[in-house]
């Protein structure tokens, strides 16, 4: 696991965009895994900013999204359908047939886990896959708990993640307590990780994924059994780690081996 402490979001959303614009530009058919929430906006902003301005093209580009609510169809405001067309999809040239968001709406919702899988099987799997953590450590809504060899599959939300995402809903409005979400399972599958984490809440669970033992109580930590992750935080999110002194002179002294001998290590297929 790559452990990158940078100074600020800012910091983070640009050198994450580092990362997915040389995979795209390697290749232009990339499968990516795309996360919602707070954590990967920076991210999508500074990608909007280099298809605009320095011709990254997203044509070929086929991408699978992490989880949907169940119960809100794809156009309403608070889906993540509507979230990804809205940060990210609309502001690109990226096909919408080749984008790829969990069925929420499925006449039953155990049948929408096992037909994503099968529509990610079929694109011969992800490139890199793209996350943020929760503060209870979950990752997609594999919530505490998960298995650690889970797949796509109807899942339901703790209190606490209802209450982090309560923010994005009104007093009044419906708000789902159910989800569809990628496995642990599919998650360690993908050929590489980014994982992108800010801010002083997130504190405790980067500590407990990075430097916490393997446990389905912090679904983040199974990603120490991914060889190729790279963890992105600023210092707010990094501030309970006990060994930021190693991971940053680790991070110097690989960052000089790529540039002087494999320039594109970090490009996943």
């Amino acid at each position: 696991m790559e452990i990158i402490i940078l100074p600020n979001e800012d910091a983070v959303a640009k050198r994450s965009a580092d990362l997915v614009e040389s995979q795209i530009r390697a290749f232009p058919d990339t499968v990516l895994g795309l996360a919602t929430g707070s954590s990967p906006l920076g991210l999508y902003r500074e990608l909007i900013n280099r298809h605009r301005d320095h011709g990254l093209s997203f044509q070929k580009v086929r991408t699978f999204n992490l989880d949907e609510y169940v119960g809100i169809p794809a156009d309403h405001t608070q889906s993540y359908r509507t979230f990804m067309d809205d940060n990210l999809f609309k502001a690109t040239d990226i096909d919408l047939s080749n984008t790829h968001v969990p069925d929420g709406m499925a006449e039953n919702p155990l049948d929408a886990g096992p037909t994503f899988e099968k529509k990610i099987a079929e694109t011969g799997g992800v490139d890199l896959q793209v996350l943020g953590i929760g503060t209870d450590g979950h990752i997609g809504f594999n919530e505490p708990t998960s298995s650690l060899r889970s797949r796509t599959r109807l899942k339901t939300l703790t209190k606490q993640t209802v209450e982090d995402n309560s923010r994005f809903f009104g007093p009044d409005e419906f708000q789902p307590k159910l989800a569809i979400t990628m496995g642990i399972g599919t998650i360690l599958e993908t050929r590489r990780i980014l994982m992108i984490a800010t801010g002083d809440n997130k504190a405790q669970a980067v500590q407990d994924m990075i430097e916490g033992p393997i446990s389905s109580i912090c679904p983040g930590s199974a990603l120490q059994l991914h060889e190729r992750v790279t963890v992105i935080l600023d210092e707010a999110a990094a501030q309970n780690l006990k060994y930021q002194e190693y991971y940053q002179h680790v991070s110097e002294i690989q960052d000089e081996l790529v540039k002087k001998h494999r320039p594109s290590d970090w490009i996943a297929r």
